[in-house]
């Protein structure tokens, strides 16, 4: 199945708190997206001002309208801000749910009678006009439901089914996704989720093996509260668990994650599937016995796949006699005995860290 990564990195993952980048940076991050295979990007807030604008059409002009989509709130005052940033797509954000409807002093009504207005309007000045249903995961499913419809009939070519607050789990987000296809066939989902229960990148593949086609992401999972669904995860992920295909390359991930972390002087957890420092780092003694006769023992692919150079051992309190001859043999040492384990052992536990390959020979030299 073809499934499309939506990049939203530029507009929801700038939601992280405290987080500012630069124009110049926003473009190379744009521009590092289109060169990894990513198709859409969704670019900023133009309702924000002029300097916003500024920062879409920079991005336009590096990457090319076709794939920019930027975002406006169910405001017929936005679509002029966001027409001006030369953009080729917009996206409309409408409350679904009973809270967030109250919260903007909204009825159903008034969303019934904006939906075919706003997707309207908006067409008559981009090339395609998407449709959020925010906080979709709260909504009523009827009226989610009636929603999709009204949205299908309207022209949207796509609907956005947000997780506003991060509460789906991946069985919840699999019966979303196929109510809102069955409520309105032909009409393309896509899935949008948060991270806040640490499920994001689980539920969003559970909803494109129910039938969305399309994928909120960011690169690193940055976002507001505890971030998104990450780009690196679930195009690893949707290939190599589920064997979708997306045309994102894998080997750029790598070095994609750590400019982002660059930029937005976020860093990438140690443990961070895909990318993180220790996703292909190894200290226990029969791991890396394992990983000495073949990789694939321990790791579910090698870390070139995803730009990351090859897979490392670390000499330490756990290391075995099999990681201690390959290092010794890697510096020259010729002694690699018991004895000399039991030292590397002993100081890793006193220092309470791991014995570089400088200790190491320091270590060897004492026998």
């Amino acid at each position: 199945m073809r499934i499309h990564l939506f990049d939203t990195t530029l507009r929801d993952g700038l939601q992280c708190p405290g987080l500012v980048l630069r124009r110049v940076d926003r473009v190379r991050i744009a521009s590092a997206l289109v060169e990894a295979g990513v198709p859409l990007l969704e670019v900023g807030v133009p309702a924000m001002g002029a300097t916003a604008v500024g920062d879409v059409r920079a991005v336009v002009r590096e990457t090319g309208p076709e794939r920019v989509v930027t975002w406006c709130r169910a405001r017929e005052a936005d679509l002029g801000p966001a027409a001006k940033t030369g953009a080729a797509g917009v996206h409309l954000s409408f409350p679904v749910s009973r809270i967030h409807m109250q919260a903007w002093r909204k009825s159903a009504a008034w969303v019934e009678n904006e939906l075919a207005r706003l997707v309207s309007l908006g067409r008559n000045r981009f090339s395609s006009v998407s449709v959020g249903a925010q906080d979709a995961s709260r909504a009523d499913p009827a009226w989610l439901a009636r929603f999709a419809r009204m949205a299908r009939e309207a022209g949207a070519c796509r609907i956005r089914l947000a997780d506003t607050v991060g509460i789906l789990n991946p069985s919840s987000a699999a019966a979303l996704t196929r109510n809102v296809a069955i409520a309105a066939p032909g009409l393309p989902i896509e899935i949008h989720c948060h991270n806040d229960l640490g499920l994001a990148t689980a539920n969003t593949l559970a909803a494109l093996s129910a039938g969305a086609t399309y994928a909120s992401v960011t690169v690193n999972g940055i976002g507001e509260r505890a971030g998104n669904a990450s780009l690196e995860q679930v195009a690893v992920a949707a290939a190599q668990a589920y064997g979708f295909e997306h045309g994102v390359t894998l080997g750029a991930l790598g070095p994609l994650c750590d400019r982002v972390a660059r930029f937005t002087r976020i860093q990438i957890p140690k443990a961070a599937p895909i990318v993180g420092a220790h996703a292909f780092r190894h200290e226990s003694g029969i791991h890396c016995a394992g990983l000495l006769v073949d990789p694939a023992t321990y790791q579910p692919f090698p870390a070139e796949k995803v730009g990351r150079s090859p897979s490392t051992f670390v000499l330490g309190e756990k290391s075995g006699l099999s990681a201690l001859q390959a290092a010794c043999g890697r510096l020259g040492i010729r002694d690699s005995s018991p004895e000399l384990l039991s030292k590397v052992r002993s100081l890793s536990r006193r220092t309470r860290r791991a014995v570089s390959d400088r200790t190491l020979v320091r270590l060897a030299s004492t026998f």
